[in-house]
């Protein structure tokens, strides 16, 4: 079974990567568009630092949805959480079901997860990576 379940794997990272990158869109497009609604308690516009998390959500959430350039927007990603986190949440308490802060440190340690292990299967890293390139041709030596 073991031996079954382990030939998933790829497939379980790219949904845990597709999730994972929609949910982060989310939070951009609540903050861009108050989709599919407005940040509570959020008027007027965005103050530069909300401004900065949320273009770092969609262009990295993004990237990762398509498993392009996975690693690198998965480690900006991840840091962008951990600031939210220690900056938005860590401040209030510093248990994180107080503070509100579980989904900043899951977002963050899935991230991290993603920079280590790759896009998984369905992803354009993936694709690029099994490409072939042509052999090249025996080098020949110089005469000197």
């Amino acid at each position: 079974m073991q031996k079954t379940l382990q030939s998933y794997s790829g497939h379980a990272l790219a949904l845990l990567r597709v999730i994972t990158a929609l949910l982060f869109i989310e939070h951009a497009t609540m903050k861009f568009f108050g989709f599919p609604a407005p940040i509570p308690g959020m008027t007027g516009p965005l103050p530069p630092l909300f401004l900065a998390g949320g273009i770092i959500e969609l262009v990295a959430g993004g990237l990762i949805l398509i498993g392009l350039f996975t690693r690198f927007a998965a480690f900006v990603a991840s840091g962008e959480m951990a600031v939210a986190y220690f900056m938005m949440h860590a401040s209030q308490s510093f248990w994180p079901g107080i503070n509100m802060g579980e989904a900043a440190i899951l977002f963050c340690f899935i991230f991290l997860y993603l920079v280590v292990s790759g896009p998984g299967s369905l992803s354009i890293d993936e694709m690029v990576g099994r490409r072939k390139l042509p052999e090249s041709e025996p080098e020949r030596p110089t005469a000197v």
